[in-house]
């Protein structure tokens, strides 16, 4: 979820590190990713088992569908509780921040980031990509962007503004289409690309996609989002009471549009990267 204007995300970092406070509800109730996008990041052909680093892997959502692409994968995570569930699921994950994780002379095909580059430098995080990536790789950043109908996020806003008035977070920011609110984020991302003079010229994907959520399930993925990771349990019990009642006067399920936006680069050969 955006954060106020002007705000850089990455600079958040008890925000970006909070998420693990519950790493069983998170990797249950996120959304996982459309197969076409792994399929475009890591087309068929690519060759056996491309190498995949996995930036803020979280509990492995992505790195185990890129697995199960055919890939092998290490997932670099900065909380230690996420990265532990990761391992338990069988994708090796190292906990550090991406800019000052150590790659120890290893290099990747891709270098991926899903729900996550935003809490990288975008210039930092650039350029370690461009050092670890062999000539030809691909840098892949990407995010699973929410839609919800107008009443759930009238009450989400309204919930969150009372028990949270002083949040960085903008839950007024939803976008009228879905992936409109996360443009600022590519446009960061591409600048801190093009900066490093590593990369070729960065491609935009979006893929739509949609899923019907129960009540259940919405509220179940609800306390996953930054918005609600750093509250008191009494205050997300408020946020969740008055969303559960909007889903309830729907009929106690709805339906969910998505986008999932991409950016996405070729490391060039014979380039150094700044």
């Amino acid at each position: 979820m955006p954060t106020h204007p002007g705000d850089e995300p990455h600079r958040h970092r008890r925000m970006a590190e909070s998420f693990g406070v519950d790493a069983e509800r998170y990797d249950r109730a996120r959304p996982r990713y459309p197969d076409a996008l792994v399929d475009r990041i890591v087309p068929a052909g690519h060759g056996s088992g491309p190498a995949v680093l996995d930036v803020g892997c979280g509990t492995g959502i992505a790195a185990r569908q890129f697995r199960a692409a055919g890939c092998t994968v290490l997932g670099v995570e900065p909380d230690e509780r996420m990265a532990e569930f990761a391992r338990r699921l069988g994708v090796p994950a190292e906990v550090a921040t991406f800019e000052a994780w150590d790659p120890a002379g290893r290099e990747f095909d891709v270098v991926a980031a899903g729900q996550s580059w935003h809490w990288v430098d975008p210039v930092a995080g650039a350029a370690k990509a461009a050092r670890v990536l062999r000539p030809g790789g691909r840098l892949a950043v990407f995010w699973n962007v929410p839609e919800p109908p107008p009443a759930v996020a009238e009450a989400f806003a309204e919930a969150y503004e009372r028990v949270a008035p002083d949040s960085p977070v903008d839950v007024r920011a939803t976008p009228r289409r879905a992936g409109d609110g996360y443009w600022s984020l590519l446009t960061k991302a591409a600048d801190g690309i093009r900066g490093t003079g590593a990369f070729g010229a960065p491609e935009q994907w979006r893929f739509d996609w949609e899923v019907t959520y129960t009540r259940d399930a919405w509220l179940d993925q609800l306390p996953t989002q930054g918005a609600l990771t750093r509250l008191p349990p009494d205050d997300v019990s408020r946020v969740l009471d008055a969303v559960g009642a909007a889903v309830d006067a729907m009929g106690g399920s709805f339906p969910m549009r998505y986008a999932t936006v991409a950016l996405a680069a070729e490391r060039l050969a014979g380039i150094i990267g700044r």
